[in-house]
């Protein structure tokens, strides 16, 4: 049995999630009559991590508003930088995403990653039960009930998903203090201490280190560090309003 029948418009920035059909303007939609307008929204293909408010005739609604006949409503993007309270600011990514994951760690902000894929069930009951922001292209894990916070990020290139993360969280960034292979804090080491585990040339070459007392791997100023040196240039570039240069694009 057919419910009331509303109309819904998108915000220019969620229409890229919707069908071609109902990307433009305001769309007619027959309801069930029962459906949370969270659940009439995700059905336009629209994950709610990227709603920021529901208007319906002007007037603020939450997800689990239930549609009226000739309800207008307006679906509007989360609002840049997005705050999200109850727990520091720090990140899940899922396995597709791991180059982001290691820049993101490069830059000093608190990012879990793993692999293999653990599975979406697990990502976002990680998400909830560490209260991690997850960070997907992929819409379906983003729109699991579990999930504690989630974004979806829409370039496959890493340069272009650093900058969608800074822009979206302004997360504060402290190059070169946490583990890229394993998130750790680093700390400083000293060279007779780590000696067993740098080779030859490296011991002899260098005497500046850092360690990663979780995982144990042990860091330095080596021929790579002026590649990374570009990531974290061009991250601190970008928030600070200069013009980005390309960094390497498998750091």
């Amino acid at each position: 049995m057919e419910g009331p029948g509303i109309t819904i418009a998108l915000a220019p920035e969620l229409r890229q999630f919707a069908a071609p059909a109902r990307r433009g303007g305001r769309v007619p939609v027959v309801t069930d009559g029962a459906a949370t307008l969270g659940h009439v929204v995700e059905s336009f293909g629209v994950p709610l991590t990227e709603v920021g408010r529901l208007l319906v005739n002007g007037r603020e609604v939450p997800v689990s508003y239930v549609a009226r006949a000739g309800d207008a409503v307006d679906v509007l993007p989360v609002a840049f930088p997005q705050r999200v309270p109850g727990a520091p600011l720090r990140f899940l990514l899922d396995v597709h995403l791991g180059t982001l994951a290691r820049r993101l760690r490069l830059l000093g902000v608190d990012t879990a990653w793993t692999t293999p894929d653990p599975g979406d069930a697990a990502l976002a009951a990680w998400s909830a039960a560490e209260r991690r922001v997850l960070l997907s292209r992929d819409l379906g894990l983003l729109r699991r009930r579990e999930l504690w916070a989630g974004a979806h990020v829409g370039s496959t290139h890493p340069d272009e998903q650093v900058r969608e993360v800074l822009d979206r969280f302004a997360p504060p960034l402290a190059p070169w203090t946490r583990c890229t292979a394993c998130n750790g804090e680093l700390r400083e080491a000293d060279k007779d201490a780590v000696s067993d585990r740098l080779e030859g040339g490296t011991s002899r070459s260098y005497d500046v280190f850092a360690e990663c007392p979780d995982c144990g791997r042990v860091y330095w100023r080596g021929a790579h560090h002026a590649r990374l040196e570009r990531v974290v240039d061009e991250a601190l570039r970008y928030v600070s309003g200069g013009s980005p240069r390309p960094a390497d694009p498998g750091v």
